[in-house]
């Protein structure tokens, strides 16, 4: 199965989700969407998957500072148009298990729903 984390690098629930996935020993890529950017065809399935009210953050800055014009009438195109251009406005981390996606982090959500392989340590 693989995995891949989707999010900002610098974001501090970024940080606490990959160090929870590090030390349950649980192999991942990172997508930083920040500086790799997202597809519209995956924005879009994970839309269709988990809804785009879910997807979309507002309650992150770059929301916030959007002028009224454009939180008013929020739909799914119009949410899926401003995440494309301005991917710090989709919720983080988005998790892909390969299969189901997990978006935002809850230790006891990825404890439950992440298959954590023990590393063996050599020395």
């Amino acid at each position: 199965m693989s995995i891949t984390i989707y999010g900002i690098k610098n974001c501090d629930t970024m940080k606490k989700a990959r160090t929870w996935l590090d030390g349950h020993g649980v192999a991942y890529d990172f997508h930083d969407y920040k500086t790799a950017g997202i597809a519209k065809d995956k924005l879009k399935r994970w839309s269709d998957e988990v809804g785009w009210e879910t997807l979309l953050n507002r309650a992150g800055t770059t929301f916030k500072k959007l002028p009224d014009a454009d939180k008013e009438g929020l739909n799914e195109r119009k949410a899926l148009a401003l995440m494309l251009a301005q991917p710090s406005m989709i919720k983080r981390p988005v998790l892909d298990l390969g299969g189901k996606l997990l978006v935002g982090f809850k230790p006891d959500i990825y404890a439950s729903e992440v298959a954590s392989k023990p590393r063996g340590r050599k020395g």
